[in-house]
């Protein structure tokens, strides 16, 4: 009787016990469990929430979320294939050196219009002898309408119909952050499509290799490889915002950067080319430098805001208004500036005889002054590209504009456009966007005056001219 009161009272306590480390220690435990796993949830959702496109605090349901299923339905029909096929005579490959021979080149292009007119990059129709675009399995021939290298935009045109044709919107609206796709048309595999964000815009790289770049990149992190360029940078709703011109990359792919022209830009680009063969790019006449803390402490600038003017053309736009060397620039119309590729892409909306006006502070007063625009030869009319064609030269030439001389600080120069054929300036070995300026002495104002001096020259010459970069240069050769 006595040991089984001993059994009771231990079985008792022994619940007891139990009953107590339970509501002691293991019940807060599963609690916190519980709450920890619960508020796991929820930032589940919430990250869910975030990678649609919504913040945190919004529902996720399916109706909220970014529908790129539409975006895409609307922008793909609009993308091309673009095959290219250009004469090379020297072709050097960093794997193997090539004998003389026709190469292939590819890329995309957006259709601007129903009848046929397609923006694409001006490198990938650059020397082209032949262009094809392909489009729904129909191969068209294409004609080249015109090229801006400034901006690395180029127009072709095939005949077509009733074609389906992108919608434009403004760039400018474009907010970092934004949910964008990239579409392209590579390697002829129809279109592809890749999502991300725009990650930057106004970005300036330094890749345009012409003689008034125009860079104000929108930076987006969708994938973007080779045979994408001239592809659609399109927003949710299928809408233009930027052609995919260039990615940052040291093996040639994909590596987290690319870049795309502002829509604003191109639409201006491609109105130009179509109606005049040529852009009305308008010039202010002075030149411009992002601020930084030595620039500011050279001109005791109180902070670094705006853009500062490191030169002035004599007699150009800016000089007439009033403007000076150290100005800084804090405004075009109601823009505020904040860097030389945001200055250059307010210009570069402008047309020639545009006024636009500029706030600028001097001596810490904030003035403005009104600028009258001009086109490359220094007045304010629409003007069209001309081309002269020399055979005997074997090279396309065009007369250097009134900006490019004060530049350069030249009276004269005619540029090499494009070596058409093995004649005197391919066979000695010069590059497109030479300038030539003087032959043996003698001032060359325009493309005849190369033909005349050049074609027939005999014994030795001495050419005078500027390279790509900028540079003066001298060339001596024997001609016999």
């Amino acid at each position: 009787m006595k040991f089984s009161k001993v059994i009771i009272f231990s079985l008792l306590s022994g619940f007891a016990g139990a009953f107590s480390y339970h509501q002691l220690i293991l019940k807060p435990y599963f609690d916190r469990q519980s709450q920890s796993s619960l508020e796991g949830f929820q930032r589940t959702q919430e990250e869910g929430a975030m990678w649609s496109g919504l913040s945190s605090d919004q529902p996720v349901t399916p109706s909220a979320r970014v529908d790129f299923v539409t975006a895409s339905s609307v922008s793909t029909p609009c993308v091309v294939f673009i095959k290219t096929v250009s004469g090379v005579q020297n072709n050097f490959d960093w794997f193997f050196f090539s004998t003389p021979g026709r190469q292939t080149g590819s890329g995309s292009g957006v259709i601007f219009s129903a009848d046929g007119y397609i923006v694409t990059n001006n490198h990938v129709i650059e020397n082209a002898e032949t262009i094809e675009v392909i489009h729904n399995k129909t191969t068209y021939k294409a004609k080249l309408i015109g090229t801006d290298p400034n901006s690395d935009i180029a127009v072709i045109k095939i005949e077509g119909k009733s074609l389906p044709f992108i919608k434009i919107a403004d760039s400018k609206k474009v907010k970092v952050g934004e949910w964008v796709l990239a579409v392209g048309n590579p390697f002829n595999l129809t279109s592809t499509v890749t999502a991300g964000i725009v990650s930057a815009k106004g970005r300036n790289l330094n890749i345009v290799n012409s003689s008034f770049p125009i860079e104000a990149f929108i930076q987006t992190d969708a994938a973007i490889n080779p045979g994408n360029s001239g592809g659609a940078l399109v927003n949710t709703k299928g809408e233009l915002i930027g052609i995919n011109t260039a990615i940052f990359s040291k093996t040639g792919s994909y590596s987290g950067y690319g870049f795309a022209v502002p829509s604003d830009i191109v639409a201006k680009i491609v109105n130009d080319l179509i109606k005049f063969g040529d852009v009305q790019k308008a010039f202010i006449g002075a030149d411009v430098q992002d601020i930084n803390s030595e620039l500011a402490d050279r001109y005791k600038l109180s902070d670094l805001n705006g853009v500062l003017v490191n030169s002035i053309v004599s007699d150009g736009a800016a000089d007439k208004a009033g403007l000076q060397k150290g100005d800084v620039i804090l405004k075009v119309n109601d823009a505020v500036i904040d860097s030389k590729a945001n200055f250059d892409e307010e210009i570069a909306y402008q047309d020639p005889g545009s006024r636009v006006k500029i706030t600028f502070k001097r001596d810490k007063q904030v003035k403005e002054a009104i600028c009258l625009l001009t086109n490359r030869e220094g007045t304010t009319e629409k003007i069209k590209r001309e081309i002269f064609n020399s055979d005997k030269l074997g090279a396309e030439l065009e007369a250097v504009s009134k900006v490019e001389k004060d530049r350069f600080n030249v009276d004269s120069g005619v540029r090499i456009v494009k070596i058409t054929g093995r004649g005197v300036l391919s066979q000695l070995g010069f590059e497109e966007g030479f300038i030539i300026t003087s032959v043996n002495g003698k001032k060359c104002e325009t493309p005849a005056d190369i033909e005349e001096n050049l074609a027939n020259a005999r014994g030795k010459i001495v050419l005078e001219g500027i390279n790509r970069q900028g540079s003066k240069s001298v060339y001596q050769f024997f001609s016999y």
